[in-house]
């Protein structure tokens, strides 16, 4: 096995601020597969190069594949190398980091391996235990039950598991049956990686930790509100995932309505776990339900056909999935409603979707125009102030304000961005969203996971637009590949008088 990764050494941070965690074991199910080679092992390895993790903490990787711990180790060393980039260190950090590792090969339906996995962990007495089943879904149910049958879960013990919850209300209602039978509610973890960026977190710095725009977060001062999360590739591997999916179930129903709870919510008493989910809660219940009419007129679901990406001819999903009648969406977008005080009148438009021009996932708050414009005509035009929260590609926050052009002439309005990008203001490499949860987890902090009443709370407001579309008899719009999606999802927002918004700016930046 090499004995480093090919790349330069980190630096770390000066502005970092490293609070090391307790000793714990970490066991991850699913630990050859790929969320665990691309996120979990490079997340975990840049926690211990910035010192974090215990010297004597334990990764246990678990999965069927008939590995050693030597296997393992070479698996681990080689996702390194792929994911961490220029993060890179040399030689003894790197050693130090597989020799964590261990591995047990078993399965959930079989005996096999489970002996071996108990006594590796029972040997490590009285330590934080986290069990992270980055497996199928429905695996979550026969795990837990196995772990139980062990005599794994501990009172030290938590799960961590990952979306999809369920496929509707009920399926949801099932797992979380299945893993709330062996963990309490306080040691169930159900992760959303999108609440774990820089920018969802400085979403909360910006609104409470300054005077300026929490006064003006209402629908006195707000004209309308956008959420896009937009991909540029196709469904990849994942083709028999995603097409028992679709686009509303695998981001809309989770990371988008997660972004827009903390962008609607009222503030909550304090940052920790209770009061954020208690106020992310009402705004799902809050949110105005969907029936037969309103689906039709207020969602546009998508699919798209063979075109261009980035200059390249890409099949359209028929071709990549091999079903010429499959009818899942591969885009979606909707106008929402919050039914409350603070947001009555405010739309939240929100559109995801594959294949489409740029890979961008941002927030827009679009506020009123002035009442009355002071400026003769020839100052130009007056558009209204922007606020702008990307969370990829390029992290950062910009506001959009009007401001003289300089230079003689007279009075001429132009409109320029307040530009703070993360990656220019703090200069070093921001912790990826796994890096944060992950630490997260093992303090015991749950204010950036879903909670279950969450959870169901999300898929109640969505069933009915699933519904609403398998009655219909309609299938998905095509669109081509590497366009902003159907032409209805434009006409959406501009029958309301409004349009979706485009960065130009921070795009060529980009």
């Amino acid at each position: 096995m090499p004995a480093s990764l090919p790349l330069q050494p980190a630096e770390t941070p000066v502005t970092a601020r490293i609070i090391p965690v307790d000793t714990f074991d970490l066991v991850v199910f699913g630990a050859t597969g790929d969320l665990a080679r691309r996120k979990l092992l490079p997340a975990l390895f840049r926690r211990c190069l910035s010192k974090q993790l215990p010297s004597d903490a334990r990764i246990v990787g678990v999965a069927r594949r008939p590995l050693d711990d030597d296997a393992f180790r070479a698996l681990a060393h080689t996702a390194l190398a792929d994911a961490i980039g220029a993060f890179s260190p040399g030689a003894d950090d790197v050693a130090r980091f597989l020799g964590r590792l261990h591995y047990v090969a078993a399965d959930p339906a079989a005996d096999d391996g489970w002996r071996r996995l108990a006594e590796l962990l029972q040997a490590s007495g009285d330590r934080t235990r986290v069990f992270y089943l980055a497996t199928a879904p429905e695996l979550f149910g026969p795990l837990c039950a196995r772990l139980a049958k062990e005599g794994l879960a501990s009172a030290q013990s938590r799960v961590v598991v990952e979306k999809p919850i369920g496929k509707d209300l009920r399926s949801a209602c099932e797992v979380n049956d299945a893993i709330g039978a062996v963990f309490p509610e306080n040691a169930i973890y159900r992760i959303d990686h999108y609440l774990g960026k820089e920018t969802v977190q400085n979403l909360m710095a910006l609104r409470f930790a300054n005077a300026l725009f929490e006064p003006l977060w209402n629908s006195t001062h707000i004209d309308h509100v956008e959420i896009t999360v937009a991909e540029t590739l196709g469904v990849e591997g994942r083709g028999d995932y995603y097409d028992r999916s679709g686009a509303l179930r695998d981001m809309m129903q989770n990371h988008i309505l997660q972004l827009l709870c903390l962008t609607a919510m009222e503030p909550p008493s304090s940052l920790g776990a209770g009061g954020v989910r208690d106020e992310k809660l009402k705004v799902l219940q809050a949110l105005q339900p969907f029936d037969a009419s309103r689906a039709a007129a207020l969602t546009v679901r998508g699919q798209y056909r063979a075109g261009s990406s980035s200059g390249v001819a890409v099949p359209g999903y028929l071709d990549e999935v091999g079903d010429p009648a499959t009818r899942t969406e591969t885009f979606v977008a909707l106008r929402a409603e919050i039914a409350n005080w603070r947001w009555a009148g405010v739309p939240f438009y929100l559109r995801t979707g594959k294949r489409l021009a740029q890979r961008v996932s941002e927030i827009v708050i679009a506020f009123r125009g002035i009442p009355h414009s002071v400026f003769e005509q020839r100052s130009g035009p007056i558009h209204a102030n922007h606020l702008v929260i990307r969370l990829q590609p390029d992290e950062g926050v910009k506001l959009w304000i009007m401001i003289k052009d300089p230079g003689p002439g007279g009075m001429r309005l132009r409109q320029m961005p307040l530009d703070m990008s993360f990656a220019s203001a703090f200069g070093f490499h921001n912790p990826d969203a796994y890096e944060r949860l992950l630490i997260d987890v093992l303090r015991g902090d749950q204010t950036l996971f879903m909670r279950r009443d969450e959870v169901e709370a999300a898929w109640r407001w969505a069933d009915p637009i699933l519904s609403a579309w398998a009655d219909s008899g309609d299938g998905p719009k095509a669109y081509s590949a590497g366009s902003w999606g159907p032409s209805a999802a434009v006409a959406l927002i501009e029958r309301d008088g409004r349009t979706w918004h485009q960065d130009a700016d921070w795009d060529n930046q980009g």
